[in-house]
């Protein structure tokens, strides 16, 4: 596993900007965040490496932090559509390696892309797909979408399997899915092996094809 510390540039410290910053920093990376409003910027200070007030619109502005010697950009301007796609092509120019833009707007995606974004992330739309799935049926506690079929659920095991071991059950072979860990108390516990017996009070890290877990749900 690559553990290697990583130089972010974070461009926008609105909710979505900010929550970035603190949780890369958390993580050990050296993160420098800027924006033109002095009070966002003066709230992360203490957390981050460098935090700068700036308006990253201004090529001269952005040549200025040598954003070609930062591992990745996020461009957090989601609501601000022109300065976000005028400050993704420059950071292109300038040569950084790899450009992250946020949009509020599944339709801005396109532009941001053919403008030098690397990757759009939209988070409403992947929040509400979340909630979406996790909501939509019952004992369902975390989601994460792999692919469009693939995907991985947090989920209480079945009453019948209590008690029982993950190879007395025949999990994958007769409901198609990997257990990838078991959780109590908050305390993940990686692969568990066939001897593992199951218990009411555990949650099941599972993953699998989406049909087959949603088959899995019914059971409860």
């Amino acid at each position: 596993m690559n553990t290697r510390k990583k130089s972010v540039l974070i461009i926008g410290a609105g909710r979505f900007g900010r929550y970035l910053a603190l949780k890369f920093a958390e993580l050990g990376n050296e993160v420098m965040v800027v924006d033109q409003c002095e009070e966002r910027i003066s709230g992360l200070i203490s957390s981050v490496t460098s935090a700068e007030i700036g308006d990253c619109t201004n090529v001269e502005v952005l040549r200025s932090f040598g954003v070609a010697n930062f591992d990745i950009c996020f461009v957090c301007m989601g609501a601000n559509f022109q300065s976000s796609i005028e400050i993704t092509y420059q950071l292109k120019e300038l040569g950084a390696p790899y450009v992250i833009a946020k949009t509020n707007r599944e339709m801005h995606e396109k532009f941001l892309l053919r403008n030098g974004a690397d990757e759009v992330v939209y988070p409403e739309k992947e929040s509400a797909n979340k909630a979406a799935v996790r909501l939509s049926a019952d004992n369902v506690f975390d989601y994460i979408e792999l692919t469009s079929e693939y995907c991985i659920f947090e989920i209480p095991p079945l009453a019948s399997w209590v008690g029982k071991t993950i190879a007395q059950v025949a999990v994958r072979v007769k409901y198609k899915i990997n257990i990838l860990a078991t959780k109590e108390n908050e305390q993940v516990f990686p692969l568990p092996g066939a001897d593992h017996v199951f218990n009411k009070e555990e949650h099941l890290i599972v993953a699998g094809n989406r049909v087959d877990i949603m088959n899995l749900l019914k059971r409860f």
